[in-house]
């Protein structure tokens, strides 16, 4: 693809770099839409799916470099309508709808980003990415590496992850572990509609590769949103987690829909006495150990918790930083929870057992902190 570009641009004459720059130049800088407006003190409610709309917008008025690209992202307007709008505002040079040929569009935007250009590539679903994890991990995260530094690629892969409902084992998947584990790869997992916002105009204003894992679940969902966050300057740092719920008993880990369940664990937990910390990681890759350990160090307990399979996940990489870096500050075994370590299952009763619940996370903790659980509650 890199070889096709070359040669097209080539063939019209002149230097490569030069005729990008020409083409730059073309495309308008439209003002930014979210700058002038006044906002109370007081927070707002905003959706995640208008968390990210309203990020995707401000980043590509502030950026003529940026467009975003995948399937259904323009005519009509998103499979989930994150980009719904930016068509009629950018237009199509902008706003690429692309065939379903994942492999064929993310290769596309690695070579655009190698030019300087800064494409978000969404997956319909990351179950997708699949097709396309070549380009990802060959092409986009160790470039930069293999040119001694001399190439950057800022291209951002956002899309759904994880465990919709009643869609099947080829449709589920989790997959931060899998792009956590790359080197050269940044890997975010926005929770709240602030940590959408925040982290996706991080993601975009990056130099480097960064996978972007939404939720389905979450789209549709409103959190307060502070002034500040709607500011069009906002932005998160990226490496950073973020401590949801303070508590001093035990560290409660998870990210994405899962930080969801830890708070309302934390609820129930509390009413029985028992004061859990939540920890948003917010970031996969680079995890923010010092932030996680430094709550261990506090409540001297750990419970971590993700939808994606148990073996090699983000909770065992979270228990061996624990160990080797505060194991003597445990006051019990780590209590590690994760998805059922098989295929996604279809039936809607059996793909309860397969993911988390807010009932496991209660016990667990409360083992965590010595708290006897009737056995027919742990069956």
């Amino acid at each position: 693809m890199w070889g096709i570009i070359r040669q097209r641009i080539v063939s019209r004459g002149g230097n490569p770099a030069a005729i990008l720059n020409r083409s730059l130049e073309r495309i308008p800088v439209l003002p930014a839409v979210y700058a002038s407006r006044s906002y109370s003190s007081a927070a707002k409610e905003m959706t995640v799916r208008d968390a990210l709309n309203s990020a995707l917008d401000e980043e590509m008025s502030a950026d003529p470099k940026v467009f975003i690209m995948g399937e259904e992202v323009g005519e009509y307007q998103g499979a989930y309508k994150i980009s719904k709008g930016l068509l009629d505002k950018y237009g199509p040079d902008r706003v690429r709808d692309t065939p379903i040929t994942e492999a064929g569009f993310a290769g596309i935007g690695v070579g655009a980003a190698y030019y300087g250009l800064k494409p978000v590539v969404e997956f319909m679903t990351f179950n997708f990415s699949m097709q396309a994890i070549d380009h990802i991990i060959n092409s986009a995260a160790k470039s930069n590496y293999m040119s001694a530094g001399q190439i950057s690629v800022p291209i951002v892969f956002r899309g759904p992850n994880g465990a919709a409902a009643g869609v099947g084992a080829q449709h589920s998947q989790c997959y931060a572990a899998w792009f956590g584990s790359c080197p050269g790869l940044k890997v975010l997992a926005p929770y709240s509609s602030e940590d959408a916002r925040g982290l996706l105009k991080a993601a975009i204003r990056d130099p480097d590769p960064v996978v972007f894992l939404e939720n389905e679940l979450l789209y549709g969902e409103s959190f307060p949103v502070s002034a500040e966050a709607l500011d069009s300057s906002f932005c998160l740092p990226i490496g950073k987690a973020k401590i949801e719920r303070e508590g001093k008993d035990v560290t409660i880990t998870a990210f994405s829909k899962m930080v969801g369940y830890a708070l309302q664990a934390a609820e129930i937990l509390a009413k029985e006495g028992l004061s859990a910390e939540v920890i948003n990681l917010r970031s996969i890759r680079p995890l923010d150990r010092s932030t996680i350990n430094a709550s261990v160090r506090k409540t001297n307990r750990l419970v971590t918790l993700e939808e994606g399979f148990p073996q090699h996940g983000v909770g065992a990489e979270i228990c061996a930083s624990i160990l080797e870096e505060s194991f003597e500050y445990l006051d019990a075994p780590v209590e590690r929870i994760a998805g059922a370590d098989v295929p996604m299952p279809y039936a809607a009763n059996l793909e309860r057992m397969a993911v988390p619940q807010v009932e496991d996370i209660v016990r667990a903790a409360k083992r965590a902190c010595h708290r006897s659980v009737p056995i027919a509650a742990t069956a």
